[in-house]
């Protein structure tokens, strides 16, 4: 008898929302996360195929000389340049998808939790039954990300910013909408949305 595929739920928000902070929240609830950002850093360093793919389409740059992604590289080449964001998505994209079907065969657990920062603009949200955002105002977040992210110049997050979608039409497009303000605590709304996902059933 095959396993039966569990409940599959995303996690987005714009940069600086607070995504890693309400997944430590449901990890510690004993829900498994996949954070398929840190997977697709994971696999553009370590995987034989892609970064061979990688390196074929951006050329040998892409990797220093002992082997390590180039992240300054592809911080000033690849990512002003929305062609090539487009290009890199498209070899990195399937590579995390493969990954997360094998991560999800080995889970066990009422539901599954995928965080990624762009599932709807990618697409990715329609194979995953339900999606949570975390909203957060702009003016918050880009405070959080240059106090986190020294490394990063204002124009920089600004560009990050621009490639995803305004938080008022990701809290319209998710099933769920959790508010990360300074008003408004995290926990009561993880707990809320956790015991309303343990008792869901698949979309598809």
């Amino acid at each position: 008898m095959s396993k039966q595929r569990p409940v599959l739920v995303g996690i987005t928000g714009g940069i600086g929302s607070g995504k890693s902070t309400v997944c430590k929240l449901f990890s510690l609830l004993g829900i498994p996360v996949y954070t398929a950002d840190d997977r697709a850093k994971w696999l553009m360093a370590q995987d034989p195929e892609l970064r061979n793919q990688i390196s074929t389409a951006f050329g040998a740059a892409a990797y220093s000389s002992t082997g390590e992604l180039n992240r300054a590289f592809l911080a000033e080449s690849v990512f002003p340049n929305p062609e090539k964001i487009a290009a890199l998505n498209a070899l990195v994209h399937p590579a995390v998808r493969k990954d997360f079907e094998q991560w999800i065969a080995a889970q066990n657990a009422p539901y599954l939790i995928k965080e990624a920062a762009l599932l709807f603009e990618t697409g990715a949200a329609k194979e995953l039954d339900y999606v949570i955002n975390v909203s957060s105002p702009l003016r918050i977040r880009m405070a959080r990300v240059l106090l986190r992210d020294p490394h990063r110049s204002e124009e920089q997050v600004n560009q990050i910013i621009n490639q995803q979608l305004p938080d008022e039409e990701k809290n319209e497009l998710a099933d769920f909408c959790i508010k990360n303000t300074d008003n408004k605590l995290l926990i009561p709304q993880v707990l809320e949305v956790h015991a309303q996902l343990s008792n869901a059933t698949r979309k598809s």
